[in-house]
């Protein structure tokens, strides 16, 4: 008796099984397919259509200055409801997994990326989206990409820049009479707490609407917001420390005797090109944009100040040295007056930059760190 029942409840599986794999898409479509219009939104009493979203953000990467685009690995769920639909048959779990194809003979949200100027669809190894029906006669469509994203930067600040980026979802076809697109309304956006990135900290991301107004209507639309903030570590190490080190290596010009002048003015020149070479090196954004509290601009200024104060001190005991020993004299021997005017004149600046450029570079310093930090 107990073989005969356990046989039983095979085939019973076996016939259920077999139902679940027979389903087509006439199962959940109408009876009469003609009533249904896979290009019209399923409005209910006149209402638009409602589409839900969801990202998971998995990623963020390859953040270009240059370009102004940063790339984002997602998973984006869009939940709507279409009442007319069928449910299939004997319908009992929560949901019924459907297949994806069938989106080509039904209705679906037309939204796409606005800013985005590539989209990847992942296909390994099998193609990462889903679609499930919900006994409600929601759809739940769900789809893994990665997006490449403009986004317009701002360097004004650099490199104490905060970036506003941003990720777009708008319809393109649908006016707001016909869809509205809304955030999940307990989970609309989840962004991987692991996500590191080589200069820049995620400060805040939330999501917001950004519905907008063409000639044609208003169009429904999303958005997700980063916050991109620039680390100060990374910049203080490879730009701060070293172009300090290298304006205060010229000030060593001001210790030699006034009578070296190569060595003078090749230790000024050579500070100014060293400068000009790691600025280059190290950052390709400080060509963008140059304010009067940039960087590179307020160092190159004290170097050109000590270059200056250096060939002004220079010149003025060469003048000297012709004065005492004019062309007429074959193989005159050099000898230095210490007493003369012009050599005290030279040794007097540099006494006084000695003292001057090193605290004109702290009072540097103190203002342009608490107008950033402030």
């Amino acid at each position: 008796m107990r073989i005969f029942n356990l046989i039983a409840l095979l085939e019973e599986s076996e016939d259920y099984g077999r139902k679940e794999v027979s389903l087509s898409l006439r199962d959940i479509l109408p009876k009469n397919p003609k009533n249904y219009d896979k290009h019209r939104a399923p409005k209910y009493l006149g209402q638009p259509t409602i589409v839900y979203f969801h990202v998971t953000v998995l990623s963020i990467d390859s953040i270009n200055e240059e370009s102004m685009t940063y790339v984002a690995d997602i998973f984006l769920a869009q939940s709507w409801r279409d009442s007319r639909l069928r449910l299939p048959e004997n319908m009992s779990e929560e949901y019924r997994i459907l297949d994806v194809d069938w989106l080509h003979n039904i209705w679906r949200p037309d939204c796409f990326f606005k800013n985005a100027k590539k989209v990847t669809f992942h296909e390994m190894s099998i193609p990462n989206h889903y679609l499930w029906l919900y006994h409600d006669k929601t759809l739940l469509y769900m789809s893994k990409l990665t997006l490449v994203l403009s986004c317009a930067m701002k360097f004004e600040s650099y490199p104490h820049d905060t970036q506003i980026c941003s990720m777009m979802i708008e319809s393109l076809s649908h006016t707001t009479q016909d869809l509205v697109f809304i955030w999940n309304l307990t989970d609309p956006l989840v962004v991987n707490p692991e996500i590191e990135l080589p200069q820049l900290d995620i400060a805040n991301n939330y999501t917001t609407d950004c519905t907008i107004e063409y000639s044609t209507g208003n169009f429904t639309c999303i958005q997700i917001v980063f916050n991109l903030r620039r680390r100060l570590g990374y910049h203080l190490f490879h730009t701060y420390i070293p172009s300090a080190l290298i304006v205060v290596m010229s000030w060593i010009a001001f210790w030699i005797k006034p009578e070296a002048i190569p060595a003078r003015v090749t230790l000024g020149v050579t500070s100014l090109l060293t400068l000009g070479t790691a600025a280059a090196a190290n950052d390709t954004i400080i060509t963008v944009v140059m304010t009067p509290l940039s960087l590179p601009l307020l160092l190159s200024s004290f170097l050109f100040r000590a270059l200056f104060c250096i060939n002004i001190s220079s010149p003025i005991h060469g003048l000297l040295l012709k004065t005492i020993y004019p062309l007429r004299r074959p193989e005159p021997v050099v000898q230095y007056d210490t007493c003369c005017e012009g050599r005290a004149t030279a040794i007097y600046i540099d006494k006084v930059s000695r003292f001057l450029f090193p605290f004109a570079f702290f009072i540097l310093n103190v203002v342009y760190w608490s107008t950033f930090l402030g």
